[in-house]
């Protein structure tokens, strides 16, 4: 069955370690314009830090941010929104903060944070092109929390914090990384495996003329629904083994790589 869209995840993928769009992965893009090739993005990033990708590489179609929590279309405008149950969502709050991780909020497109010096806040807030909101307590968010970023750079207590969060809210929440730092927590079925559905239904596609390409292990969800899975050559062993093809890495030109290896053939 012909190709007829290609999903494509951002940090790690699309762009270098130093967040550059190469001219090879824009020229790699374009061709698939050429050959009428829908391409879109889906990330854990916040919609605020999709934008800057829609110029150079002339997408139309929906932006899909917080491991599809939340899709927008060019304008921003709120294409879909899947927030965690409102009660849930302060209950996993209040886990990670007694686990001492840094705490994230996202809700819709409004970023949250207790302390805007915390770990990697300043490098996101830069990489999203999105300031945080300061708060005292996450009691004021209230309802409509799309995400939830538990931030610890003690990766041995992250990925505890991840077996205690996956047991506890198995239930309610998907809980995936998006970074060995991050732990991210969506809506239960909430996922890059979600984003395939909502573009299939969308543009009348089968799942089958869809091509995902990624390297963390949110984007084996989006492997999982579609025809042809690609992950880069910097993807952990276990994304390696869930997708059909692998390319180099993404310092290496993996994205465009595998454009012309698996895609434009």
């Amino acid at each position: 069955m012909s190709i007829r869209l290609v999903l494509s995840d951002i940090d790690g993928t699309l762009v270098t370690s130093d967040k550059t769009l190469t001219p090879r992965a824009i020229h790699a893009v374009q061709q698939l314009h050429e050959v009428d090739i829908m391409f879109a993005i889906a990330s854990a990033r916040p919609a605020q830090g999709l934008r800057r990708f829609v110029e150079p590489l002339a997408i139309t179609t929906p932006l899909n941010a917080l491991n599809g929590g939340l899709g927008v279309d060019t304008s921003m405008e709120i294409l879909y929104s899947y927030p965690l149950d409102t009660t849930n969502a302060h209950s996993i709050i209040d886990e990670m903060l007694k686990m001492s991780m840094s705490v994230w909020v996202y809700q819709n497109t409004n970023w949250f944070v207790l302390d805007e010096l915390g770990a990697h806040v300043q490098h996101e807030s830069g990489t999203s092109n999105l300031a945080p909101t300061v708060v005292t307590s996450f009691d004021i968010v209230g309802e409509g929390i799309i995400k939830i970023v538990g931030v610890c750079d003690d990766l041995d207590r992250s990925r505890r914090a991840f077996d205690v969060m996956s047991t506890q809210f198995e239930l309610v929440a998907n809980v995936t990384a998006s970074q060995p730092y991050y732990l991210d927590i969506t809506a239960a079925n909430v996922n890059k495996g979600s984003v395939v559905a909502f573009l299939a239904e969308h543009y009348g596609l089968s799942r089958e003329e869809i091509v995902t390409i990624g390297d963390m292990s949110n984007d084996v969800a989006m492997f999982e629904q579609s025809g042809t899975s690609i992950a880069m050559g910097n993807a952990h062993s276990n994304v390696q083994l869930a997708a059909t093809h692998v390319t180099a890495s993404n310092d290496n030109e993996g994205f465009a790589t595998a454009m012309e290896n698996f895609v434009l053939v």
